[in-house]
């Protein structure tokens, strides 16, 4: 946390800011004690910390209003082309410090809560991070949308209002314990209900063919009702729209069993609908194929595709508003941007509306869903792909299922005629997937109808093309002045100060001032490192600051379907319990476990960690935008070369960071030969004695068997190859201790890094998904500012 100023620094940043700062201030005040009183009907002899937060949030948010009813007024009056991104996740943390920041309003708040006699980052401690997202796809799309307002898109997050999130993680026993996150229990200050905008979903069902089209019937309806939330660009006047839909039962639901009797069983049987938006499935990365989650994804398809031909219709000509009819304009004012398969449903979705409703052919409706929809993929790990049985299909979504099957007739063809005569190739390419339980996969149905496909690392294109699918801040300013803020890519321009030594030094101090915690270190170098000490061999470790003697090791959560991930926190428990009451390693290694990571965590550990572990066996790793924010904050990073680990060697240079192990092509080639664990075990000493170790119970002595599935996974059913690396991990940890034994060079790395980190900008990102696959050009100039009143 940041040193609260002193009265004489406070009186000084007062006079800095001048008379207009005051008026501000005082007017904050005054906002404040009338929401305290008049929205939370509180006054200070009763009021809560959490009032006092509300309070504060609601006074920072009458700044977005104007803001926010001026953006969408503009974009009504301009008509431009707005980008939809649908996502089922939006790992948003926490608003209230990004707001303020956002509207330059952060030191303002700051002083007059301190007149208040209220502590800032005790405010900004109550509120809970928004449960809607558990990894790196939902902190993706976050900053994604924070992008698009910095750039002056017209764009728009369509996802779901999940009631609990992923869940608040406690460690009992050695042991993850998951407890519901409830994350709404207080409300939430920064959503705005819109029930005027409701949208019906159905599901089940059955499918009429008639002369003149399809028809839907006897399905089940589900009422989406749209909760909003302001995302405000940098400074720059324009507030965006995160629309989040909550399933609600209509008013009629089940309501037939009342004459007989079941009026109560009826009502209950609401809360069947209702939990549709209930809770967030803890898994980004594990597909779990679930009836709820298919109705999810739907749902969230079905209310957005509804709400976004709402808005199309609705043109502006001159002064008049008039309803444009003309399907075949589509993709020239709406861009869909599916965000890995989980909104997959869009594709046929719209079809199905395009076709059934708006009584289009289907080779104009296909032209035009085509180049409406992009995908971006996250993983081609098996395990995440989703591949949905087609039986599920036909009872939850059977006219769907019947647009699906005839995309793949039409696709098939195409293919068969491309390659006649190979078979295989049609069923490799095909979406249905034949063998055994048919099922449908979703990433070809997303590659099929899309007009862009990516991945989200430069590897991760290239492998979807190879196998999916065949065919530091403060610092800154003083050197480089504010406008990287805005353009990343100005970074470049510390290179020049990298021999400067009063920069080295300011840097260095950076880094000191936010250390906390430092990054995760690899499982097996915890257990080989407390070996070393023990037996005076060469350490395995670095020291997790300059001045510090103990290097620290932490470990954070699994999502609670995933057993082999808990298991191994069980281990890590174990682990820590031994080294840190070890009499001979003493004070010299540690190793802790953090609980309840998420983004406000992160935010902390980040900035404080000099050692960034992206370890991922090289072509497993779908990206791993965690490491660019390592390198941002001045971490230097140990990886092998998967993910974006390989574009971070290429911006900051080989010598700049540490890589280790396989290469994807070394991995197929290991396939190949075949991967045999006893070899490095037998060959490797250390790893041995860890084996042997957790094997036998040293960590766990009263269940010496309680890690033997463990061992046994790595020994014979490893398919991510851990001791292949192994050995050229600890070789390159080496070389990480002895260059951090020279905090001068391993500063100059540092500045390399945060040099080089520009091309990892959302905002550089967002702005070549603009112009490259949405068709629009981003702005960075400024909405004329409104009255804040307004």
């Amino acid at each position: 946390m940041s040193k609260p100023l002193s009265d004489h620094d406070r009186r000084k940043q007062i006079s800095v800011r001048g008379l207009a700062g005051v008026e501000n201030i005082s007017q904050l005040k005054l906002d404040f004690n009338r929401h305290l009183h008049f929205t939370l009907v509180k006054d200070r002899n009763v009021a809560t910390r959490r009032d006092y937060y509300f309070a504060l949030a609601n006074t920072v948010r009458e700044h977005l209003i104007g803001r926010w009813i001026r953006t969408q007024q503009h974009y009504y009056e301009k008509d431009p082309k707005r980008v939809y991104y649908i996502s089922l996740e939006f790992y948003m943390g926490r608003a209230l410090q990004n707001t303020m920041v956002n509207l330059a309003l952060e030191n303002a708040c700051d002083e007059a809560m301190y007149q208040l006699g209220l502590d800032m980052e005790e405010l900004e401690d109550m509120e809970e991070d928004a449960g809607l997202g558990n990894g790196g796809l939902g902190r993706l799309a976050a900053c994604f949308l924070d992008s698009m307002a910095s750039l002056g898109l017209a764009a728009y997050g369509y996802g779901i209002r999940y009631e609990f999130g992923i869940f608040n993680q406690k460690i009992i026993n050695g042991w993850q314990v998951e407890e519901a996150d409830d994350w709404l229990r207080y409300g939430n200050p920064w959503e705005k209900a819109r029930p005027e905008y409701m949208r019906p979903v159905n599901f089940y069902g059955r499918t009429e063919h008639h002369p003149d089209g399809v028809k839907w019937v006897d399905t089940q309806v589900v009422l989406a009702l749209p909760y909003d939330t302001p995302i405000p660009g940098y400074r720059n006047n324009v507030v965006n729209t995160m629309r989040l839909w909550s399933a609600k039962a209509p008013c009629d639901f089940n309501l037939k069993d009342f004459n007989v009797g079941g009026y109560i069983q009826a009502v209950l049987d609401r809360n069947l609908a209702e939990n549709i938006s209930r809770v967030l499935y803890p898994n980004d990365n594990f597909f779990e194929g679930k009836e709820l989650r298919l109705k999810q994804e739907y749902f969230v398809v079905s209310a957005t595709l509804q709400d976004i031909i709402r808005r199309f219709k609705v043109s502006k000509f001159g002064s008049r508003e008039i309803a444009r009819t003309d399907f075949s304009k589509l993709p020239d004012k709406v861009a869909i941007q599916l965000n890995d398969t989980h909104p997959a449903m869009a594709i046929p979705e719209l079809m199905r509306v395009l076709v059934d409703e708006e009584k289009l052919e289907w080779e104009k409706a296909w032209d035009i869903c085509v180049r409406t929809c992009a995908y971006t993929n996250h993983t081609v790990l098996p395990e995440a792909l989703e591949r949905w049985p087609v039986d599920l299909f036909a009872y939850l979504l059977p006219r769907h299922l019947e647009i699906i099957y005839e995309i793949n007739r039409r696709h098939l063809e195409v293919i068969a005629a491309k390659y006649p005569g190979d078979h295989d190739r049609l069923c490799r390419m095909s979406l249905i997937e034949e063998g055994g339980q048919k099922k449908i996969n979703m990433a070809h149905l997303c590659i099929v109808g899309s007009h862009a496909v990516n991945g989200v690392a430069q590897i991760h294109s290239d492998i979807l093309k190879a196998t999916v699918y065949v065919p530091t801040i403060n610092i800154c300013h003083i050197r480089i002045g504010e406008d990287f803020i805005r353009d990343l890519d100005q970074l470049k321009g510390l290179c020049k100060y990298v021999n400067d030594e009063a920069f080295i030094r300011d840097v260095a101090k950076v880094k000191q001032v936010k250390y906390y915690l430092i990054s995760t270190l690899q499982l097996q170098l915890c257990v080989t490192s407390n070996w070393a000490l023990k037996t005076n061999a060469p350490l395995q470790f670095r020291f997790n600051s300059f001045n510090a003697l103990s290097p620290t090791f932490p470990f954070m959560q699994a999502a609670p379907g995933y057993h082999t991930a808990k298991m191994i926190i069980r281990l890590i428990t174990a682990i820590g319990e031994v080294v840190n009451n070890d009499p001979v390693v003493g004070d010299r290694l540690k190793v802790i476990f953090l609980e309840n990571y998420r983004v406000t965590l992160a935010e902390r550990v980040i900035p404080a960690s000099d050692l960034s572990e992206q370890i991922s066996t090289a072509g497993t790793e779908a990206s791993g935008t965690g490491n660019m924010k390592f390198m941002l904050n001045g971490a230097l990073t140990i990886g092998t070369m998967d993910g974006a680990n390989v574009e971070m060697a290429e911006e900051a240079g080989m010598d700049n960071i540490f890589i280790f192990g396989m290469r994807v092509e070394d991995v197929d080639a290991l396939d190949k030969k075949g991967y045999h664990a006893e070899e490095y075990y037998n060959r490797l000493p250390e790893l041995k004695q860890a084996i042997d170790q957790i094997a036998g119970g040293f960590f766990s002595p009263k269940q010496p068997d309680l890690f033997k599935e463990i061992v046994n996974m790595l020994m014979h059913h490893d398919r991510f190859k851990v001791f292949a690396d192994y050995e050229d991990y600890i070789k390159c940890q080496e070389k990480v201790n002895a260059l951090y034994k020279n905090p001068k060079e391993w500063t100059k790395k540092v500045i390399y890094n945060i040099a080089g980190c520009g091309k990892f900008s959302s905002d550089r990102t967002i702005a070549q998904y603009a112009r490259e696959i949405w068709g629009m050009e981003p702005t960075l100039e400024k909405l004329p500012a409104p009255d804040d009143k307004q």
